[in-house]
């Protein structure tokens, strides 16, 4: 019923607003797209129970918004993803839409080394008339100031060790914001799941004063009661920030439910350039849905935070690390270190980032996962985990982004392409 409601109210809003394509302050479509490729070889788990591998992720996106007058705009974006392996258990399967009550994709499988997916990942109505703005359907909701792993990013956030972080997955929501003062605002978020069980309710405040950046959110949170908040500023050049959650646990120690009554997510983090032209952004994060004891990883790996996306990790205290340095305008040196401080494992992966014209970019790494290797049972070849990262094997790879500028189409139907690189990957992504 309330997927059916949810369809029906875009429907019309959509020819609601064609109502309004012939007003004089009605703007033209503006269109984009992007290309990527994301190819990996990786080995397998140190003890042999997985195999070495090849994986190659192809994506192709185009995106769209139209205002039909000052106070509307329309936006959409569909989605082609390509996924190639060598080894068909590492190919994606269709995940739970925990974020989203209305199914807009479609996955096939083409023989049993390649899958893909075609999905509408975004598909919004946004209304702005004075302080307050409203959106309505699929879109894209992040939270929080910490930029590696952020207690506040409680909806769809990224895993700190993801390679493409440029589009962040849309959701099924409702956003409110009320915009008072210089940089104050209020904000209600309603997001629908899959299962009304899987709804959230948020509210949120953010303000600044006295050079503070202040956060707080609270409400439930796919069934969960939560609350938390930040603070970000400075000490001269030197930028802080601080972040905590609270979440009060569902179906405790139920298959797919949660492992404690009450969990914490925290961070603190810390970002400083050096004169020399170094930055290096430090974290220390206590992820209170993980354990400090490696035989219970596989307790956390299969519990709620963990398969909601909640969390991505499996230990309790972490020290992360990111530094960068440019080489040169077009290149960039970067580096990532996640370490567990309990099991002493660490992810480590340096990556080379290259300008290779004004709309194509690429991304090479290698990743080393350090840590003792799992003990397995001869007998039934069950896996006792005795680090984090000894479960996985080492990898390498490259990720190549082509992106294209915004071009628009007018009320004749007459194409205004901003460059030639852009009519070309457009063209290619509307062939694709």
């Amino acid at each position: 019923m309330l997927r059916s409601v949810a369809q029906g109210l875009l429907v019309s809003a959509v020819f609601f607003l064609s109502g309004f394509s012939d007003r004089a302050d009605a703007q033209p479509l503006t269109w984009s797209g992007s290309l990527k490729s994301l190819n990996m070889t990786g080995q397998g788990t140190p003890d042999g129970f997985a195999p070495d591998y090849t994986l190659s992720g192809n994506a192709a996106r185009l995106e769209t918004s139209w205002q039909p007058r000052s106070s509307w705009q329309l936006h959409a974006a569909l989605d082609y993803q390509y996924l190639w392996s060598d080894t068909p258990d590492l190919l994606f399967r269709p995940s739970p839409n925990i974020n989203r009550v209305i199914d807009l994709e479609k996955t096939e499988t083409h023989g049993k080394d390649a899958a893909s997916t075609l999905q509408v990942d975004r598909l919004n109505l946004q209304w702005r008339e004075g302080p307050i703005d409203l959106t309505f359907g699929r879109q894209a909701i992040g939270f929080g100031r910490i930029l590696i792993n952020s207690p506040l990013d409680v909806i769809a956030p990224f895993a700190p060790d993801a390679i493409d972080t440029d589009v962040r997955s849309g959701i099924d929501a409702l956003h409110t914001v009320f915009n008072y003062g210089v940089d104050g605002q209020l904000g209600a978020v309603i997001v629908w799941g899959e299962e009304n069980r899987d709804n959230s309710y948020l509210g949120t405040w953010s303000d600044n004063t006295m050079g503070l950046d202040l956060l707080l959110i609270g409400g439930r949170l796919r069934g969960r009661n939560m609350v938390g908040g930040g603070i970000a500023g400075s000490l001269g050049t030197l930028g802080l920030k601080g972040e905590i959650s609270v979440h009060h646990g569902r179906d405790l120690n139920k298959p797919g439910g949660d492992l404690h009554d009450t969990f914490a997510i925290a961070a603190i983090e810390a970002w400083y350039r050096f004169d020399n032209g170094l930055s290096l952004i430090t974290q220390y994060l206590y992820n209170g849905p993980g354990s400090d004891d490696p035989k219970d990883y596989p307790q956390v790996l299969s519990s709620a935070p963990l398969q909601q996306g909640l969390s991505h990790l499996l230990g309790r205290d972490y020290l992360i690390l990111a530094p960068a340095y440019d080489l040169h305008p077009l290149a960039t040196l970067q580096g990532l270190l996640i370490y567990n401080l309990h099991d002493e494992s660490a992810l480590l992966r340096p990556t080379l980032d290259l300008s290779l014209a004004d709309n194509i970019a690429l991304q090479l790494f290698w990743t080393w996962n350090i840590g003792t290797s799992p003990e397995v049972n001869p007998s039934n070849r069950l896996i006792a985990p005795r680090s984090e990262f000894g479960l996985r094997g080492d990898s390498s790879g490259l990720f190549l982004n082509c992106f294209s500028d915004c071009f628009l189409i007018d009320n004749n139907v007459n194409y205004l392409i901003a460059d030639r690189e852009a009519s070309v990957i457009i063209t290619v992504i509307c062939s694709a």
